[in-house]
């Protein structure tokens, strides 16, 4: 524990108040997508420009490129959130059926399991397939955030927890707090989200059946 302490302690002092920077703007981020505040889409650009050159630095080649995804993701997500829907006053929150959930998750692990093998070949990226199963499922999950999909709360709260023993491992601590916080918010996201679909007559079923 010591050990770890004095780790986290010299990596604040060499770099960390770029990737604290980062944390406290995912998390504004985070706690303002519960709120369906459109808001939440500049935190999202400012501290994904952060990650995208932290996570490079230390060979983190998917989380990267999924960097690079987010920030079109941010104005997309802008976009969907205050000019989408049919009044063109954003879209409202619906959810997916079981078959379009079963597709999305098989396809997700393929995806994965070949970009992890290539990963894996031809660079010295670290633990591929769980970097590659992350960063595709992060992909299909800021998608739902931005169309504003009930289940990407769910779909966090797995990605996070296995994010965290990702970014232990690259001694990325202050990140791996953040995502351990994030599993407690995408808890309060699912219920907030929930009661606010139900409250609009269980809103509306994509991709359905």
């Amino acid at each position: 524990m010591s050990e770890l302490l004095v780790t986290m302690v010299d990596q604040f002092r060499a770099n960390s108040w770029l990737e604290l920077t980062a944390v406290v703007l995912a998390i504004a981020y985070l706690l303002l997508a519960v709120r369906e505040n459109s808001l939440c889409w500049y935190a999202a650009l400012a501290s994904t420009a952060i990650f995208l050159m932290i996570f490079w630095q230390v060979k983190l080649y998917m989380e990267s490129g999924l960097q690079v995804y987010y920030l079109i993701m941010a104005v997309y997500g802008w976009y969907q959130w205050t000019r989408g829907g049919r009044d063109q006053g954003g879209v409202p929150i619906t959810t997916w059926s079981a078959r379009t959930h079963v597709t999305v998750i098989g396809t997700v692990i393929a995806a994965a399991l070949l970009s992890g093998y290539l990963l894996s070949t031809f660079s010295d990226a670290r633990m591929p397939y769980l970097d590659s199963l992350t960063t595709w499922a992060s992909i299909v999950t800021t998608y739902m955030v931005a169309t504003k999909v009930l289940e990407n709360w769910i779909y966090w709260l797995v990605i996070d927890s296995i994010s965290i023993f990702l970014y232990i491992d690259r001694e990325l601590y202050f990140t791996a707090l953040l995502f351990a916080a994030y599993v407690i918010i995408v808890v309060f996201g699912w219920f907030a989200w929930r009661k606010e679909y139900q409250s609009h007559g269980d809103g509306e079923i994509l991709n359905r059946q």
